[in-house]
């Protein structure tokens, strides 16, 4: 027995020396940033009142500063959102989750959380309230700025952390402009207010996209959460904040308040409270905050990754634009006598089946062969050491004239004497367009009931070609369907730049009933044919029909009249031909007409 208690005085005693070795070290990283012992008293218990529950001004910062920030995310406005970053109430329960962390403090520990979670709630409820209010709910950049976090925002996180919780640490002399400039860096308020936004949006209109914002959001606001905690439990411990001293001070503190009496009341009252202290150890604490972060590391490894591979195609797809244009500029772009053959536009690049796909829009004024533009991509292969196989081009000629190429070479350095273009150029580089469009939208599929009725181009210079695509049905096309058609007319003009927006024109108009026995088009009904005129004059492939109302207890003749007056009507006002105007009547006993657009059978996509 006497060999066994010399073992264990010798570990215990091992064991009194290691710590004792551990805790120089803190006081020596203490005493080298100067945080003295005072100093570590008043900072314990300034992050005790700071996880406060009953702090009216407290949240009154977190309420105004939910309502700065989702305004500023809502009007794109940098400055707005600093400011709100600039109050950043939630570092103090954030700083105290740490301390609680760093000191085994549970009381500190249960303070924090439920500050931190009804902080969240509130802000996140202010800023739902606010979208929901707001008549306009754009996506902004700084909103999508929020809703992508990776490493990197996890990595900010822990040095802003590192930075803030060493900054509080000393005592306020010259460090103290180092607090703005944390503030701004974890921005916690901000992602809060996203995941608001998205919520509303959610609630509001869009279920999915509503989500997907307010998961990125919430996940970057973890992510600043768990590195800030994180990095504040490492300072805390090295500075060595919770000495024996510190501790007695903090319960003679905690005697005299009631919100850690009625915790602690509470607490003793837990069947498992006495277990609380084995998994509260700081080995089982630090194994918590870091399972924590790994679990974190997951979505955010996944994101750096999906950027990584983002930036990498924007690099590859850069180098394959730039050597695309060195060998057209160097080899193709000029006559054998020196005089300019084309204008060299925008270049579009797609990596599809394996193979690189290259869409290039050139004016020239003499077209090219296919054997010029097999050497073309030979050469260009042979530039990027590809195989000549793996390279489809796509060579979309506009016709022009040689002055109109000089000119355009000139453009940078425009001149008095440059010649103009001349009517019959634009025109027939109107016309090469148009043919082209046609001919991606023939047989483009619409899901049912929509039927295409036309489109409309615009075109500026040095700016991507805006084309707006007008359909017939009785309900709009959902936006997720909206989006899939703009991507494949983008892959069937081979043009990724290329901005589709779709417009919706309903195949049954409202009625609109005459008075008994009246057939006179008033001034209120031709407010209301005037739209139905303007889309008739837009798509001449439309045609009316007017479907009248069958009152037999009006005079005769009355049903034909109303139908022949609101075609008299079309035809004189808005010079709208009888060829697409037509009249029926239904069974049904009212006095109201109805107007329905058709599609003339048989006819194709047209163009203004």
């Amino acid at each position: 027995m006497s060999q066994q208690e010399s073992a264990m005085n010798d570990l215990r005693g091992a064991a009194t020396a290691e710590e004792s070795l551990f805790d120089r070290l803190r006081e020596a990283c203490a005493r080298s940033l100067g945080v003295s012992l005072n100093r570590k008293e008043e900072l314990y218990i300034e992050i005790l009142k700071s996880a406060s529950l009953r702090d009216v001004s407290y949240w009154l910062q977190v309420f105004f500063a939910a309502g700065i920030a989702t305004l500023g995310l809502v009007l794109n406005s940098v400055a707005v959102i600093i400011g709100a970053m600039l109050i950043s109430p939630l570092m103090g329960p954030i700083l105290a989750s740490g301390l609680a962390l760093a000191a085994g403090d549970l009381i500190l520990g249960i303070r924090a959380l439920t500050s931190i979670l009804l902080s969240c709630l509130l802000a996140i409820a202010l800023a739902v309230l606010l979208v929901s209010i707001l008549p306009f709910k754009e996506i902004t950049a700084e909103i999508a700025a929020r809703t992508q976090p990776n490493t990197l925002d996890f990595v900010v996180a822990l040095f802003s952390g590192a930075v803030g919780s060493i900054a509080i640490c000393k005592e306020v002399k010259g460090v103290v402009t180092s607090i703005p400039g944390v503030a701004i860096a974890v921005a916690l308020m901000p992602p809060l207010c996203v995941t608001g936004f998205g919520l509303g949006i959610a609630l509001s209109s869009n279920v999915v996209e509503g989500l997907r914002i307010a998961q990125g959001g919430g996940l970057l606001f973890l992510t600043n959460l768990v590195a800030i905690t994180f990095t504040a439990m490492l300072v805390f411990l090295m500075l060595h904040i919770d000495t024996s001293h510190v501790k007695e001070r903090v319960r003679e503190w905690r005697e005299h308040d009631l919100t850690s009496r009625k915790v602690r009341l509470v607490l003793k009252q837990l069947p498992g409270y006495e277990r609380l202290k084995l998994i509260g150890s700081l080995p089982a604490r630090v194994m918590l905050i870091l399972l924590m972060v790994s679990l974190l590391l997951v979505p955010l490894s996944q994101s750096f990754g999906k950027l990584k591979q983002e930036l990498s195609r924007k690099q590859r797809d850069n180098l394959v634009r730039q050597a695309a244009t060195d060998v057209w500029q160097k080899e193709f772009s000029q006559m054998p006598d020196g005089t300019p053959r084309c204008f060299l536009g925008n270049i579009t690049t797609q990596d599809r089946n394996g193979k690189l796909n290259l869409a290039m829009r050139v004016f020239t004024s003499k077209p090219y062969t296919a054997s010029e533009e097999n050497d073309y991509a030979t050469r260009l292969a042979s530039r990027l050491r590809l195989p000549r196989d793996l390279i489809a081009l796509n060579l979309i000629e506009i016709p022009t004239a040689t002055n109109e190429l000089q000119a355009r070479a000139v453009e940078a350095k425009p001149t008095e004497n440059a010649p103009e273009k001349t009517a019959s150029n634009i025109t027939d580089t109107q016309a090469e367009l148009t043919r082209l469009v046609a001919n991606g939208l023939d047989g483009l599929p619409l899901p049912a009931p929509a039927q295409l009725i036309g489109y409309e181009m615009t075109t500026r210079p040095n700016a991507p070609l805006v084309l707006r695509v007008g359909y017939l049905s009785p309900r709009e096309i959902s936006a997720d369907a909206q989006n899939i058609l703009a991507a494949d007319i983008n892959s069937r003009l081979s043009d990724s730049q290329l901005q589709t927006s779709f417009e919706w024109f309903e195949s049954e108009r409202q009625p609109f009933a005459f008075n008994r026995n009246q057939f006179a088009v008033t001034d209120e009904m031709g407010a209301t044919l005037e739209p139905v005129a303007t889309t008739l004059r837009r798509y001449p492939d439309l045609r009316l029909e007017i479907v009248s109302g069958a009152d037999r207890t009006e005079r005769e003749g009355i049903i034909e009249a109303r139908a022949e007056a609101v075609i008299a009507y079309l035809n004189d006002r808005w010079q709208i031909p009888g060829s697409r105007l037509s009249r029926t009547v239904n069974d049904k006993p009212e006095r109201s007409l109805i107007l329905k657009f058709t599609l003339l059978q048989g006819t194709s996509n047209s163009e203004k």
